[in-house]
């Protein structure tokens, strides 16, 4: 599931949202393609090399109106309860949100001089220097339920269980494949097959508990029609309902398509 792009003034034409001129979001069901986006993957306490420790406030990130990495992001920063410690830009048209794009210009010529490469979100900018820590989004996550989430105030939820990393990490890989617009139908309804009949043994998609894979699953799954959703895949049109009901998820999607 590509990154959502943003193009520099000084970079070739790209698809996506675009500062340079009034930019589209979008919207539910499509994904924004990345031509060649320049990946930053800097991690936060993990390493000497890197010098990003955690620390209330130092961090803050770069999200785009309906896109799916966004959304699961800011859903996450709900659950670990990191709103007031980690502050998110919502960059929606370049007309509503010029502040916006120009803060997130900054950060990549600040991570690199003269950067002219495709601008993606999200991005996780370390404020202290202003650059960006990464734009990757698996390792945002991992970071955010790692060391960010032992911030004094965060709710200490056990998002990712290190006896699940490995079944969280494969089913973001099946939902990344199979489970989007751009996958074949048959792969598309293969994976929905398996994951409706999964949701006959418990009512998360990895157990009793709610983890980072029901972010994840239900990102992928809230795009689809609900109608036809819960007449093709009963267990999963009623999943998406319930996470629906709880305010980290019915608070992240008001926000992120009102935005958008």
């Amino acid at each position: 599931m590509p990154e959502t792009v943003f193009r520099s003034s000084r970079t070739a034409a790209s698809t996506g949202c675009q500062p340079s001129a009034p930019a589209s979001v979008p919207r539910p069901g499509t994904i924004t393609a990345v031509p060649h986006p320049r990946h930053f993957r800097s991690r936060i306490g993990i390493g000497a090399a890197g010098g990003f420790y955690p620390a209330p406030r130092r961090y803050d990130l770069f999200l785009c109106g309906s896109c799916p990495r966004s959304l699961r992001i800011s859903i996450t920063l709900d659950l670990l309860g990191l709103r007031e410690s980690v502050a998110t830009t919502l960059l929606t048209s370049l007309a509503a949100t010029p502040d916006g794009y120009a803060e997130l210009h900054r950060a990549y010529e600040t991570t690199v001089y003269h950067f002219d490469g495709p601008l993606t979100a999200p991005a996780l900018r370390d404020r202290w220097s202003g650059r960006i820590v990464s734009n990757h989004t698996p390792d945002i996550l991992r970071d955010l339920a790692g060391p960010l989430a032992g911030e004094e105030g965060a709710r200490h939820t056990a998002l990712r269980p290190p006896r699940l990393v490995a079944d969280i990490e494969a089913l973001r890989t099946l939902l990344d494949r199979d489970v989007t617009p751009a996958a074949r139908p048959s792969a598309r309804q293969a994976a929905l097959t398996l994951l409706d009949r999964s949701l006959a043994r418990h009512p998360f998609a990895l157990g009793t508990e709610l983890t980072a894979a029901d972010v994840d699953l239900w990102v992928a799954l809230v795009h689809f029609d609900r109608d036809e959703l819960r007449c093709a895949f009963p267990r999963l049109g009623d999943y998406v309902r319930r996470l629906d009901d709880r305010p980290a998820f019915r608070s992240a999607i008001k926000t992120m398509y009102d935005a958008a």
